[in-house]
């Protein structure tokens, strides 16, 4: 035995053996700067553990943590025309269409789905930010009147989570033309008594907050979520004043009477059960998920002794 057996080899060993540690284990909060561990971040649905900090989520995550047990059925979306103005500026439309699906996983900017939150059945939709900007397109005009007729059909409410840039520009006046549209879809739910909830997260701007965002029957927003048209640095250089500090953040609002209530994501879930079966007229949902004791269960035998006698 000598030091090339005792020590070179093993060390060799060690550094062939050495395994790469995945770069995505740990995620910085863009807001406190604290190093956070992926599987606890999740858990936490995106919120700094920290701070608070709401981060992005994608609609599939909400979801999972929204409905009961993670289930959840897709409703099918009509696909629209492809680039129907042919539009072009630093690269082709379907170019742009083809990097945001790859990046993303998804096909659009919105999820539709149909399940039960605290056993109430609901149709939900939520914005993807991720893809685009969450920009507003003819899909999420499709998205969003499937949303409505499917919560019409089912006679269930419709809970809508709004995350976007503001309208696709890539599809000019066809994009502008989905506020009318998505506002009439939400007419068909209010002429079905049928609730509508909006829950407004960061951030929501543009033509999005002027159609179905604030049409709600009920406005719920994350906490510190940017809602606006138009945004505050163009408001400044426009009226050349400074504005107000905080201005239209969701606390901002709230306090001017924009809003019903601001509420956090891990509290979202048990906030919506409340409401919707309070607009649905229904008693509160029953904690926990074991199923009523059938009546024979319930009743009580005398003990040995009684019955003897």
């Amino acid at each position: 035995m000598n030091w090339i057996t005792n020590y070179v080899r093993p060390r060799i060993n060690s550094i062939f053996s050495r395994r790469e540690v995945p770069e995505n284990l740990w995620h910085k909060c863009d807001e406190c700067g604290t190093m956070l561990f992926h599987r606890e971040l999740a858990e936490n649905q995106n919120v700094c553990t920290q701070c608070g900090h709401h981060m992005a989520i994608t609609p599939r995550e909400r979801f999972r943590h929204l409905f009961d047990g993670g289930i959840f059925t897709e409703v099918n979306v009509p696909a629209p025309t492809a680039d129907p103005l042919q539009f072009r500026d630093q690269k082709k439309y379907p170019d742009r269409m083809r990097a945001a699906q790859k990046k993303t996983g998804e096909k659009e900017a919105m999820l539709v789905a149909t399940g039960e939150i605290g056993r109430t059945p609901i149709v939900a939709a939520a914005q993807d930010f991720s893809f685009m900007g969450g920009s507003m397109g003819m899909y999420v005009g499709n998205a969003i009147i499937a949303a409505a007729q499917e919560a019409v059909k089912l006679k269930r409410p419709l809970i809508l989570f709004s995350a976007a840039g503001g309208a696709r520009m890539q599809e000019g006046i066809l994009s502008l033309m989905q506020m009318p549209r998505t506002t009439v879809a939400v007419e068909m739910l209010k002429e079905a008594n049928l609730p509508y909830i909006v829950v407004l997260t960061h951030p929501t701007t543009g033509g999005v907050t002027a159609s179905y965002a604030m049409l709600g029957d009920v406005h719920i927003s994350e906490p510190n979520a940017l809602i606006c048209f138009a945004g505050p640095r163009v408001i400044e250089q426009t009226i050349r004043e400074k504005l107000p500090e905080g201005f239209q953040r969701a606390e901002y609002l709230l306090d001017h009477g924009m809003l019903d209530r601001v509420t956090k994501r891990t509290e979202m879930r048990d906030e919506l059960i409340t409401i919707t079966r309070m607009l649905l007229k229904q008693p509160p949902a029953v904690k926990g998920d074991l199923p009523a004791p059938a009546p024979e269960d319930t009743k009580v035998e005398a003990p040995a002794e009684d019955a003897a006698e």
